[in-house]
């Protein structure tokens, strides 16, 4: 079998450079909450193929669902024969939801697909083209979804033109000096200076930043953009991408706000790692398309749906939910513990919903100037040291920890560890 770095050298003359990966590791098997290389090494995943196993590595009756499905067939096309597992997934997320149904579903094959199909949803109801996203979002590497996203390197850098009649405002960020009041006037201003309210289609936002940083919406940006929605015919359009299916603790992250959108955008965790995205949205907004303006040949392959039925079977049989904030709580304490002394001056902020956990790093905490270079000397300790985990945020300085809701209290406990010791390592006070 090939090793790490004969397969890296492999990979450099194969894959383009454009193609990045957060490690040099190359996994051959994974259970769980645990991955193996082709070397016998054993490491603990708390990236979770960037948030896309909630329910863990291969989990048993996810496996099942799949190789059922296998027996019976694999593609038909939804748009040509259609399949019994496309309209019951859909029927299931219908009910879920945090829309103003009655609501339907779209099934598309990545979460990119998924904001280019609710744009084009949003703009077809509306009969309106201008769409307002949020400084460091992160929406996805189409070239709409490139638009939408709120960092320019590496995502936009060398790609334009891209397409127009998008706006972004601020997102509220205490740490770094952006209040919410600072945020909702500037989409004021906004409708001031470049577009009115109504030629707007869409307000698009993530209730917690992903790649962004992990930030958290205040619950009351939510609320008054759903106002605001209200007030000018607006659609807001949710990106539950990365936060969607127990992340934060609540099914949605929206829920958590007591608010519903119009349009809600879904994928990673959906499936389990089959490549799966969805569109939920209200009945009267997703039927302004006409026939065959919406789907794709994959959009909702059969094996997807089957693991996507077997996720929602799983949340409720094991209680996901509810071990969502369990784990967020026990990992928040176990960091702020950290935070709380001199040794680890450098943790200028332990934030999370449930299970989405971040930790930033800065230089000191009066200036929170970020430590990017000391955030990549800590997730490479880590990785050297057998944990898998994954920077984000605009400034590169924030390690996320997206852990399956299904680890043992066990592997969670030994990855803290691990993370404890690194940090200590990055700093240079191990001896």
């Amino acid at each position: 079998m090939s090793s790490n770095q004969e397969l890296q050298a492999r990979r450099q003359a194969a894959v383009p450079r454009g193609v990045s990966s957060a490690t040099e590791i190359f996994a051959a098997r994974a259970d769980n909450a645990e991955l193996w290389d082709v070397e016998g090494k054993r490491y603990i995943d708390f990236a979770g193929g960037i948030g896309v196993l909630n329910t863990g590595h291969r989990h048993p009756r996810v496996m099942a669902a799949i190789q059922q499905q296998l027996k019976r067939f694999t593609h038909s096309a939804f748009q040509v024969t259609p399949y019994e597992p496309y309209v019951e997934l859909a029927e299931k997320l219908n009910r879920l939801a945090p829309c103003a149904g009655p609501n339907k579903t779209i099934f598309v094959t990545t979460g990119a697909e998924a904001i280019e199909n609710a744009v084009k949803i949003a703009r077809a109801a509306t009969k309106r083209s201008a769409v307002i996203a949020f400084a460091g979002g992160f929406h996805g590497r189409t070239f709409m979804s490139m638009a939408l996203t709120g960092k320019v390197d590496p995502y936009k850098k060398g790609f334009g033109p891209l397409p127009g009649d998008i706006y972004h405002v601020p997102y509220p960020n205490r740490l770094h000096g952006i209040e919410l009041e600072q945020s909702l006037q500037a989409l004021q201003f906004l409708f001031k200076a470049d577009v009115e309210p109504g030629r707007v289609a869409a307000i698009l936002i993530e209730p917690v930043q992903g790649e962004g940083g992990f930030y958290i919406a205040p619950f009351e940006l939510l609320r008054e953009l759903r106002r605001i929605c209200d007030e000018h015919g607006i659609l807001l359009i949710v990106d539950e991408v990365q936060t969607g299916f127990g992340r934060t603790g609540k099914m949605f992250a929206l829920e958590h706000s007591g608010i519903k959108a119009d349009l809600i955008t879904m994928a990673k965790s959906l499936a389990a790692g089959v490549p799966l995205a969805a569109v939920v949205g209200r009945a009267a907004v997703m039927d302004a398309v006409g026939p065959g303006g919406l789907g794709g040949t994959y959009g909702g392959n059969p094996i997807a749906c089957a693991a996507g039925l077997a996720v929602l079977e799983i949340f409720e049989e094991e209680q996901l939910l509810e071990r969502s904030v369990k784990i967020g709580t026990h990992i928040m304490n176990r960091m702020n513990e950290l935070a709380a002394t001199n040794r680890f001056s450098c943790i200028g902020e332990v934030r999370g919903l449930g299970g989405m956990v971040a930790i930033e790093l800065v230089e000191d905490r009066v200036s929170n100037k970020p430590a990017a270079a000391l955030t990549k000397r800590w997730v490479e300790a880590c990785a050297r040291n057998g944990l898998i985990m994954l920077t984000c945020g605009v400034y590169g300085n924030v390690a996320r920890i997206l852990v399956p809701l299904t680890a043992s209290d066990a592997v969670i406990d030994e990855g803290l560890t691990i993370m404890e010791g690194s940090l200590d390592e990055a700093l240079g006070t191990t001896t």
